[in-house]
């Protein structure tokens, strides 16, 4: 008989089959054509996202280990962003999302998570709902204004499709992860939001410029997609 746990292991080995097949195949792609030190960048960049693939499975899975994986993702990530001249991206991630790895143990800790323990989550009440769509709605804004200077796709358009498809994941990123780090169950709703804005991006990327490693990234971002749905699944258990 097909047990909770067991189908949550058997569901974990797969979808980090899936996401780490779809990782090597990427990276494959990409060394293939880099040497020296844009292939050193390549390999650590590789390491970090397999750390952050760790990280959401056991995220959903409500392991506090995954801000472990999560600290070494986006400090890996942030590296990346500042030698390749990303210092808006490198910026966030230092001084967001490597600090929200501490937060989140510190809380996590505080509803009870341990090695072996998941979390007593949270559900956000209709207020803090209202607190976090304002943010959303006004954070989605302003990142609109300042991503449409950079943008050369349709400098003559008034909504630039490319920069909203940015935008909406950008936002849903930034909630997400402080609703995870306080272990609200309504990260996983940002979450999706996150893979599903990622798979319309990239299908625009593949279908605009035929470029074929973004069938890569729709497929990663797919099984993102499910792991999200399965944590959804989880935390409305473990916030009952």
């Amino acid at each position: 008989m097909l047990t909770e746990e067991k189908f949550n292991k058997y569901f974990s080995i797969f979808i980090l089959a899936g996401m780490s097949i779809a990782l090597i195949v990427t990276t494959f792609i990409k060394a293939s054509s880099s040497s020296g030190r844009e292939l050193f960048w390549l390999i650590f960049s590789a390491v970090g996202s397999l750390c952050g693939v760790i990280a959401t499975i056991l995220s959903a899975n409500g392991k506090i280990s995954t801000f472990v994986f999560g600290f070494f993702d986006v400090s890996i990530y942030a590296a990346a962003c500042f030698v390749s001249a990303r210092y808006g991206n490198a910026a966030l991630h230092v001084l967001y999302f490597v600090p929200m790895q501490f937060v989140g143990i510190a809380q996590w800790r505080k509803r009870g998570a341990s090695s072996h323990t998941a979390p007593k989550a949270k559900r956000l009440t209709p207020k803090q709902w209202a607190v976090y769509m304002a943010f959303f709605l006004l954070g989605s804004i302003v990142s609109y204004i300042i991503l449409a200077q950079f943008d050369k796709s349709a400098a003559d358009t008034f909504l630039r499709v490319a920069v909203i498809l940015d935008v909406m994941p950008l936002m849903c990123n930034i909630i997400g992860q402080l609703l995870m780090s306080t272990a609200y169950m309504e990260q996983w709703i940002f979450w999706i939001l996150v893979n599903v804005g990622s798979i319309a991006m990239w299908s625009s990327t593949l279908a605009t410029s035929g470029d074929s490693y973004a069938v890569i990234y729709i497929i990663k971002y797919v099984f993102y997609l499910l792991n999200s749905l399965n944590g959804l699944r989880i935390w409305l258990r473990l916030s009952r």
